[in-house]
């Protein structure tokens, strides 16, 4: 995994310098602008992937009566019926692997950042851990991060927590966190910060999933298909019906009950991420309800176009071929 955590490490320390210029370098600010810039690195990196998944989903609801017509047509064929899935999304332009692209970068980068923000204090023990004694932790380095930087990270407070503490860290690691292995915070100077980074990342990703949900219907609703008495289908739809439920309500749940293991720049990542996304999302939708508009107004003006004149007659090309007889 040293692939993913070098590079993490990496963009993480580029932004540290970059803000070391003009702040404090040991000042937990620095730092957490640094794992805010992290976010706005990858994200940035995602704009036009995320863009292209949030077309291919638009094209992915035009493509339905087209599947559902292809599915009553072979539905005793599946080899036949892939063949044609696959034919249509080529001719639709639709990769499904596509627009999983954002999630599935993503997730590793999650669970870098986890990685080495616990990397900085290494004193814990149990599964996983390595156990060194204070001392060894702010003499080790982290990855990309030399010796005096780690021990920087781990001084620097954010609103009296340190970045790398988390709600159910055991106390006994907490001295690593002091030169002089003085405690100066308490188990609720973490809390008073992850709880309401928890919320708002937990919030917004309800919000988004609405939006996303409410807009899908609205599109739905405008463009109804044929209904589609295939029990395979059916079970298929109760399928993406369950998925939306749980984008709504279960995984905002599952981030509230995960923050309790996020260590406080974790939560700052997460909460970061969460609202561009929530931006990102509302201004695409707009600019996508803007394509879409311009594509149905160029539709009306070509119909428009070669409509006959008013009062005029139709052109019969029929009747002029026996004429010129």
């Amino acid at each position: 995994m040293n692939f993913i955590y070098y590079p993490i490490s990496g963009v993480l320390w580029f932004w540290h310098k970059v803000f070391s210029f003009v702040l404090d370098p040991a000042a937990g600010g620095t730092w957490a602008l640094s794992i805010v810039f992290l976010v706005f690195t990858i994200r940035i990196l995602l704009v036009k992937p995320t863009a292209n998944q949030m077309r291919s989903s638009r094209k992915m609801q035009e493509m339905q009566p087209k599947m559902q017509e292809l599915q009553r047509k072979h539905k005793n064929d599946r080899q036949t019926l892939a063949l044609e899935m696959r034919k249509l999304q080529k001719e639709m332009g639709v990769n499904p692997l596509a627009s999983c692209l954002p999630v599935l970068v993503q997730m590793p980068i999650f669970i870098g950042l986890y990685h080495v923000l616990r990397s900085f204090n290494r004193t814990a023990g149990g599964f996983g851990q390595v156990g060194m004694t204070v001392e060894e932790t702010r003499n080790t380095p982290n990855y990309v991060f030399g010796v005096d930087e780690v021990q920087s990270f781990l001084n620097a407070r954010l609103w009296g927590a340190p970045l790398s503490g988390y709600i159910n860290m055991d106390p006994v690691n907490y001295r690593a966190f002091s030169p002089t292995g003085e405690v100066d915070f308490t188990r609720m100077n973490i809390i008073v910060i992850v709880v309401p980074l928890m919320i708002i990342a937990a919030v917004l990703m309800h919000f988004s999933a609405r939006i996303s949900m409410a807009r899908a219907k609205r599109k739905k609703d405008a463009n109804p298909t044929k209904k589609n008495d295939d029990p395979r289908q059916a079970q298929m739809q109760m399928q993406m019906d369950m998925m939306q439920k749980m984008m709504l309500w279960a995984m905002p749940v599952l981030y509230l009950m995960g923050g309790f293991f996020w260590q406080v720049g974790l939560a700052l990542y997460m909460a970061t991420n969460m609202s561009w996304s929530f931006i990102q999302q509302t201004l695409l939708f707009k600019k996508m309800d803007a394509e879409e508009e311009a594509e149905r107004e160029a539709v009306l003006a070509t119909k428009r176009t070669s409509a006959p004149k008013v009062g005029a007659r139709p052109d019969n090309p029929k009747k002029k071929k026996k004429k010129g007889k």
